[in-house]
């Protein structure tokens, strides 16, 4: 659909806003991008701070009398694309709906606003003896909005998987405005269709999240954690699986390869590469996670170079700071294009090789880490400044499809947004794509909600 944008419209939000509407285009430049490195054609008309659903309902009802498309937004955080914002669009923020409206101990579940740093959600848990389990790369900067647009991972995903795998209910804006509540606060719930499941990953483009309920674990009473260096990158995932394979599920299975070992060390002057040229960081939770973390040493040690286990909270911190900090340290060195692809299990060696060869093919530099524990891989570009090259852009559409040759998705967490559009297709096939734009149109019927995202091209 073409917005028609004119001064009515810019007027109504003045009127229905105040203050909250924001038409600097300083401010609209900062809010019409997010971590992706997507550059949006033109400018967007306004920015909305929301600070109630009521907001959000009243934006949506004038959006679509005047048929101007909206693209929610929490902290920007995203890397796919999906949050940026075009001309004639307007952005929808909610990063002052950030309250935690209810945090309940016995039932086990927290009720908190789209705009709630992640993080802080785990931290109010703590509190009373609760985990918030998901726990992407971003948790102390990403809202728990964004984590359900895009249907976040993290560490912990090996044993207590994604996003959705901790709502049970959310607060949604229908495109014409209208208010409804799905699932609840019950761990099971079969009552019709899971329009739960189906709004988180959807990338704003059914909904937006206004509130979510979410469940909370307890907090585990013990954690161990394993560290090993390898020969390469095959032969840590190789060690991955093997963890798998002998029943064992630890919390966090994270490898980095050579090049963010390297990164690190220039970055903070340690010499993690010199002990190896792949890392591997395991981690045990829970009443049995001494005897678990035990065996994954056991198993471990044949296989490694070197093999490092916690003894205390403050060696378990370093070991973890290591894979913490292989972003920040690669983003020293260029601009990064952050790619996520997902293979099953057994193929995360072969697909790691592939990554190798692709790079090596086209001379681009890439730095890949994985969440091992469940084939989630990050082949990370790195340029030095500037536009992205083709040539990288042809490394990276060769990665997508060697996830799909190996039975694999182009996206395990960050989603499809803009980034991966031109790929879908040849994932989800004409069918699928098909019945994707069916539900949009029940949904959407006016196509405002985040247009040209998250959607196979027709």
């Amino acid at each position: 659909m073409t917005a028609v944008v004119d001064t009515d419209f810019v007027g109504e939000l003045s009127s229905l806003f105040g203050r909250k509407a924001v038409f600097d285009s300083a401010v609209l430049s900062s809010l019409s991008i997010d971590r992706s490195g997507w550059e949006p054609e033109g400018s967007p008309v306004a920015v909305v701070f929301a600070e109630s659903t009521g907001d959000v309902s009243a934006l949506l009802k004038a959006a679509g009398r005047f048929g101007v498309p909206v693209v929610t937004r929490g902290a920007g955080t995203g890397l796919s694309g999906g949050a940026v914002a075009r001309s004639g669009e307007v952005v929808l923020s909610l990063e002052r709906m950030n309250s935690i409206v209810e945090l309940s101990e016995q039932d086990q579940v927290v009720r908190a606003q789209a705009g709630v740093i992640t993080a802080d959600i785990d931290s109010a848990a703590a509190e009373v003896g609760l985990r918030y389990a998901p726990d992407p790369g971003s948790v102390a900067i990403s809202t728990i909005g964004g984590n359900i647009a895009t249907n976040a991972g993290g560490l912990r995903c090996a044993k207590y998987g994604v996003t959705k795998d901790s709502v049970l209910g959310l607060e949604v804006v229908l495109a014409d405005g209208r208010v409804v509540r799905t699932g609840g606060r019950t761990v099971k719930g079969v009552a019709g269709y899971d329009l739960t499941s189906l709004i988180v990953g959807s990338e704003g483009t059914l909904g937006v999240v206004t509130e979510a309920t979410l469940r909370l674990r307890p907090a585990p009473a013990s954690t161990d954690t394993v560290a090993a260096f390898f020969g390469s990158v095959g032969e840590a995932a190789a060690a991955a699986s093997a963890i798998t394979a002998a029943g064992l599920q630890p919390s966090v299975c994270e490898l980095l390869d050579f090049a963010c070992l390297r990164a690190i060390d220039a970055a903070e002057g340690t010499a993690l590469s010199a002990r190896g040229n792949a890392f591997l960081l395991v981690q045990a939770d829970g009443a049995g996670s001494a005897s678990e973390a035990a065996l994954v040493e056991q198993l471990l040690e044949p296989l490694a170079a070197y093999v490092e286990r916690s003894v205390d909270a403050q060696s378990a911190d370093e070991l973890v700071r290591i894979r913490r900090g292989a972003l920040p340290a690669l983003e020293r060195l260029g601009r990064v294009l952050i790619e996520d692809v997902a293979v099953p299990r057994s193929q995360l060696g072969p697909m790691t090789d592939r990554i190798e060869r692709i790079a090596d093919a086209h001379g681009v530099t890439v730095a890949t880490m994985a969440h091992a524990g469940d084939g989630n891989l990050h082949p990370i570009f790195v340029v030095p400044s500037g536009e992205i090259p083709a040539e990288v852009w042809t490394a990276a559409g060769e990665v997508f499809g060697a996830a799909l040759e190996f039975g694999g998705t182009l996206t395990g967490e960050h989603g499809v947004g803009l980034l991966k559009k031109q790929w879908l297709g040849d994932e989800i096939g004409s069918e699928v794509g098909e019945l994707m734009h069916g539900i949009k149109a029940v949904f959407d019927p006016r196509g405002i909600l985040n247009p040209g995202k998250a959607l196979p091209t027709r």
